[in-house]
């Protein structure tokens, strides 16, 4: 499967996915977002070596550094609300990806960018990193989820002056508000990212994957989050990896999970 604008590398179970728009900072066009929807609904549902993914972008600038203004022009209320549309559709298939996602960022992390990061499970940054939601300065609002996912990340009050004035916050106040996980030196998100990533895909991927979707349950309006969480306790402890966890930890061995 080829992509236009972005870049896939597989190693270890690990799928290391690079927004590959440098010269423009990574920003988010149309093109990006049907290669992200690509790898989401097909590429890494269709590849059984992948196990876990970290989105990054290339060079050391940004992450991805908000959408792609330069589409915005001409453009209807329709136009707009479809684009919008679009964009959480695939953010929505990212976040509720049965696999863990996690965003190395490298750089700027600003409007679409950062509404990219938020829809991750996991959120790294270099310590040179910066957050914001700028759209207030062009006009506009968050398209993306920004004005649903932020305030359950960092706190309604902190996220409607963030997304009001359009300021931008370092990665240390990113890291202490909740908005990311941890902060390492530049150039090391990456590597930060992996090894979280190998701890992740050393677990039961069928548990892995009703975690992420119990814990998800809890933000989506339309379930109730705790008979989420005894559906999915029941399918794993009645699973193989469930019961030979199990019985691993009674033997006192290693366990041997195989993904069901």
């Amino acid at each position: 499967m080829e992509f236009k604008t972005i870049l896939v590398d597989i190693k270890d179970g690990i799928a290391v996915l690079t927004i590959n728009r440098p010269k423009a900072l990574n920003a988010l066009n149309k093109v990006v977002f049907d290669d992200l929807d690509k790898f989401f609904t097909e590429f890494a549902h269709q590849n059984d070596k992948i196990r876990g993914v970290i989105i990054t972008g290339a060079g050391d600038k940004a992450f991805a550094a908000g959408a792609d203004i330069t589409e915005f022009i001409g453009m209807s209320v329709e136009d707009g609300s479809n684009l919008s549309a679009r964009g959480m559709k695939v953010f929505d298939k990212i976040e509720n990806f049965h696999k863990p996602v996690i965003a190395a960022i490298n750089g700027f992390s600003l409007g679409g960018g950062n509404e990219l990061a938020m829809a991750c499970h996991i959120r790294i940054a270099g310590s040179k990193a910066k957050f914001g939601q700028p759209e207030e300065n062009l006009g506009l609002i968050t398209g993306y989820g920004g004005t649903q996912r932020l305030p359950v990340l960092i706190g309604r009050a902190k996220a409607m002056e963030l997304l009001l004035t359009g300021d931008m916050i370092g990665a240390e106040e990113a890291r202490q508000l909740g908005l990311v996980n941890h902060v390492v030196e530049k150039g090391q998100e990456l590597e930060k990212s992996i090894e979280i990533m190998k701890k992740i895909i050393s677990k039961s991927p069928y548990a892995v994957a009703k975690m992420i979707e119990a814990v998800n349950a809890g933000f989506d309006k339309t379930k109730n989050g705790f008979e989420v969480e005894i559906k999915n306790f029941g399918e794993t402890i009645g699973s193989h990896d469930g019961q030979e966890g199990a019985k691993a930890f009674l033997e006192k061995r290693k366990p041997d999970f195989i993904g069901k």
